[in-house]
């Protein structure tokens, strides 16, 4: 599912604009990658949290040439699924 059809989908289920969704959407996108950009977490509870985890340097491989290389340390971004969000992904 694309951004778009995202949209689309929420504007059926509330009756709001197209354009007032996606601006809220965008908005709440927005608000969570700042935040957690700034390192703090964010939790919704029942859909799942978004925080950012530092990842130490290690040695790897180049898959072409066979050759050891070094990968820096970084911060990325993870979310972790929620009790009820993981519930409906495994229903049967």
């Amino acid at each position: 599912m694309k951004r778009e059809d995202l949209v689309k989908a929420i504007v059926k289920k509330t009756k709001l604009s197209q354009k007032a969704t996606s601006e809220i959407l965008e908005s709440t996108l927005e608000v969570i990658q700042k935040t957690v950009s700034k390192g703090k977490k964010v939790v919704l509870v029942g859909f799942g949290s978004f925080e950012a985890r530092k990842r130490a340097a290690r040695s790897g491989r180049n898959p072409q040439t066979g050759a050891s290389i070094k990968i820096p340390a970084k911060t990325v971004p993870v979310f972790s699924a929620g009790k009820k969000f993981k519930q409906m992904v495994n229903k049967k």
